[in-house]
């Protein structure tokens, strides 16, 4: 059949296929037509773990990414600073680990932090006066079980007075770009000390290059000598598999706020997901619900961003 067609018709069929090889559009009839596209000769490699749908809380703030994978920031509610708690001890720990690698000397426990011992409105450590821990000890008191006078302590050590080491605080956020972070205290006791979502997440990315750091989040329980029993982390999803940090927060004007850190079960599993809830429970409820609420609001977020396969590598 083929061998029928006229040389004419062979030139008109040759000049087309060229047409549409070069894929470029053919005038026919008076009409523009354009061809369908063709297939690549090499084609486009598939993305791996493509951002998943993700279990949103019903309000408050919350933002996910994976550490060091651009593209991959997911925010949900209005980012506008609100209280945070104890969430401000990532960034207290993070001055004190800047300012002074771990190894110096003793820090003495001072009168102030013995007496904020006994403060019932707050969470602290019960330390006494005179007593000496190391950095990396009152780190672990601060993070893990959430002291605040620990944190305050920490503060006076490093900066002379717990205000200029405010500024610090400050100074650190601005270079990490947290435009909507005002901290105004080490302990994150005062409603005061505001951030968002987003902001918190670029916080934990820093945090987490610091093997100390990282290695105090990740610790469930642990014992300190001079601290009667056993310390244990006030973070109930370090159980959860992948899960290695970060720290939580509670208080009646912040709700319940957590600031998480896990590894993907499969694909990439060195890489991090980030993420961050703020403001979870509802305003009448007490303090261990809007706890819950962020725990349960949190591990959702975790599921759904490990089981997505989310932190593969592209």
């Amino acid at each position: 059949m083929l061998s029928r067609l006229s040389p004419r018709t062979w030139l008109l069929a040759a000049a087309v296929c060229a047409v549409l090889a070069a894929g470029t559009s053919l005038v026919y009839g008076g009409a523009r037509v354009q061809p369908a596209s063709w297939p690549q000769a090499r084609p486009e490699p598939i993305a791996l773990g493509r951002p998943p749908a993700l279990p949103w809380p019903s309000h408050g703030q919350a933002a996910v990414a994976v550490a060091g994978q651009a593209g991959t920031l997911r925010v949900y509610g209005k980012q506008r600073p609100v209280p945070i708690a104890s969430v401000t001890k990532v960034m207290t720990a993070l001055v004190i680990l800047r300012d002074h690698p771990p190894g110096g000397p003793s820090i003495r426990v001072d009168r102030q932090a013995a007496i904020e011992s006994g403060n019932r409105d707050e969470s602290t450590v019960a330390i006494t006066e005179g007593q000496s821990f190391t950095e990396r000890q009152l780190l672990e008191l601060m993070l893990i079980p959430s002291g605040n006078n620990a944190a305050r302590l920490l503060a006076r050590w490093d900066a002379g007075s717990e205000e200029a080491f405010v500024g610090r605080m400050n100074t650190t956020a601005a270079k990490l770009g947290m435009k909507n972070t005002t901290y105004t205290g080490a302990s994150g006791y005062e409603p005061t000390t505001v951030s968002t979502a987003v902001d918190q997440l670029k916080l934990a990315r820093q945090a987490m290059k610091d093997p100390v750091l990282r290695d105090i989040v990740a610790t469930a329980r642990t014992t300190i000598p001079g601290v009667k029993g056993e310390i244990v982390n006030s973070n109930k999803l370090l159980a959860l598999p992948g899960v290695v940090g970060l720290k939580t927060g509670t208080s009646t004007p912040a709700g319940g706020a957590l600031l998480w850190a896990a590894h993907p079960t499969s694909g990439d599993r060195d890489r991090l997901i980030l993420g961050v809830v703020l403001r979870q429970g509802e305003p009448g409820d007490a303090l261990e619900d809007r706890k819950k609420a962020a725990f349960v609001a949190s591990r959702r977020l975790i599921v759904a961003a490990q089981r997505s396969g989310w932190a593969k590598t592209r």
